[in-house]
């Protein structure tokens, strides 16, 4: 059968491979998912064609006969805050209008369950049996509800939580100043909020929603370069980059040094099990991207590591099902579970600032607890096809070389003193590549190397 989904939802370029039609279609498989007379919330970013998209969307759900309840404010919300109004506010379920950390000319559709997380694969796949055979359950005039009614509550209702799962006093103490970059999207709606609630003076960055963003919607080491450069001018306790939905979170430390989100993971982890979930089983999920460093950071503090495929939605549903302290990925997404078993970059910086407080330190001090790698991620343009063949090269290549392989998501190799893991990409039409050695020249070569080798295969 074929597919919707991808790793995370359903994502293409606006009124291209993701049309109004597509979404009206999408919009009558998910009511036909969900049935008549269930309570969905929608709501969606600052994406170019979100409006557009997020109505087409509405119509499907209506046409199925389903409840719709759209976020007050032109449905404006970061993702994480839809999320934990799904479950709070007891939502059948919630579909959500963003393409997360896209290139701008992508948008996307998310589903999320009635415990705030995104469907499960199984789920998916009807989704996608009502969508490619048009066998939706439509309702007849006289049972349609013709109106999408307004949800009022979801901003401050996630604020809220947010701020009631941190020691505020403690926090409030400290005074932090916090740059935040909002990447020209939904988290200037909460983040900032969050902050003053912590007593943190909150410095701003494209925090004004626009479907045009200053920098790429993707929170890395070299599109946070001018915040980096803010905080350590204006002599900032900690900066923050979101990516377009906010479920990200990407720290910087005093110094204006950008780290990958598996390194903040790997030092928040300990300090919750130890000091916020002492009774959770001492287990953290992750995907396969994630750094050994933080892998082995983790096993020294008596943390087990469980592995995933790429993907929050793994991560999530191995905790609904094993229990733990935490999910992470490498890319900024932090799982606190007791708030929300879905990544959320203002849970995130929050918990970040109490730990912070806590152990009297500054950014750069704790993360000087982690041992140096160097990494290289990059991207070559190519179909899952062919990218499948890249991965399957490199299995054989590197079988039976007394190096350790995990393939449960592309191929990932870790050696004495470096790592790599390629893979196709669930939401663009690329091969990643993602390498971390302990030197960064030898970083750079390896990813030189394994980026020649994936071109010749593709030609």
């Amino acid at each position: 059968m074929a597919k919707l989904f991808g790793t995370d939802g359903v994502r293409g370029r606006v009124f291209q491979e993701l049309s109004p039609l597509l979404a009206l279609r999408l919009g009558m498989a998910i009511a036909s998912y969900f049935g008549e007379g269930s309570v969905i919330l929608v709501g969606r970013d600052s994406r170019a064609g979100g409006d557009a998209i997020l109505k087409a969307v509405v119509a499907g759900l209506l046409s199925g006969g389903v409840r719709v309840r759209i976020v007050s404010g032109g449905g404006f919300a970061p993702t994480p805050a839809i999320q934990y109004a799904t479950k709070s506010l007891g939502y059948d379920g919630a579909v959500v209008v963003t393409a997360s950390h896209n290139p701008p000319e992508y948008n996307g559709i998310k589903v999320i369950g009635p415990l705030g997380v995104e469907i499960g694969r199984e789920a998916e796949k009807r989704i996608e049996e009502a969508y490619f055979s048009e066998r939706f359950r439509l309702v007849p005039w006289s049972r349609a509800i013709y109106d999408a009614g307004v949800e009022d509550r979801v901003i401050d209702s996630y604020v809220d939580a947010v701020v009631d799962n941190i020691d505020v006093g403690l926090v409030r103490r400290r005074g932090f100043r916090v740059l935040v970059d909002c990447a020209n999207n939904v988290s200037s709606l909460t983040t900032p909020s969050i902050l003053r609630r912590l007593g943190a003076k909150p410095y701003t960055l494209a925090c004004e929603l626009s479907p045009l963003p200053y920098r790429e919607p993707e929170p890395t080491p070299s599109s946070l370069i001018e915040a980096g450069t803010i905080v350590k001018a204006l002599g900032l306790d900690l900066g923050v980059g979101h990516d377009g939905d906010g479920d990200r979170a990407i720290l910087i430390d005093e110094q204006g040094e950008v780290w990958w989100g598996d390194r903040t993971a790997a030092l928040l982890s300990p300090y919750v099990a130890d000091h916020k979930l002492r009774d959770a089983p001492r287990r953290v999920v992750t995907a396969v991207s994630t750094s050994s460093i933080a892998s082995q950071y983790l096993e020294e503090h008596g943390l087990r590591v469980e592995w995933t495929p790429v993907g929050s939605i793994n991560i999530s549903y191995m905790l609904l099902e094993k229990g733990g302290v935490a999910g992470f990925e490498e890319n900024g997404g932090f799982i606190y579970p007791p708030h929300l078993l879905a990544r959320d970059g203002g849970m995130t910086i929050a918990l970040f600032l109490e730990m912070m407080a806590r152990e009297n330190m500054k950014a750069s001090q704790l993360y000087a607890r982690l041992p140096r790698y160097h990494a290289i991620k990059t991207k070559i343009p190519m179909g899952r096809e062919k990218a499948m063949k890249v991965v399957e090269h490199l299995r054989e290549k590197y079988e039976g070389k007394g190096l350790r392989l995990v393939t449960v998501d592309g191929i990932r190799v870790e050696g004495d003193d470096y790592w790599f893991l390629v893979r196709p990409s669930g939401t663009e039409p690329v091969l990643r590549i993602m390498v971390e050695a302990r030197s960064l020249e030898k970083a750079r070569l390896l990813a030189e190397k394994l980026a020649e080798e994936a071109r010749r295969i593709q030609a």
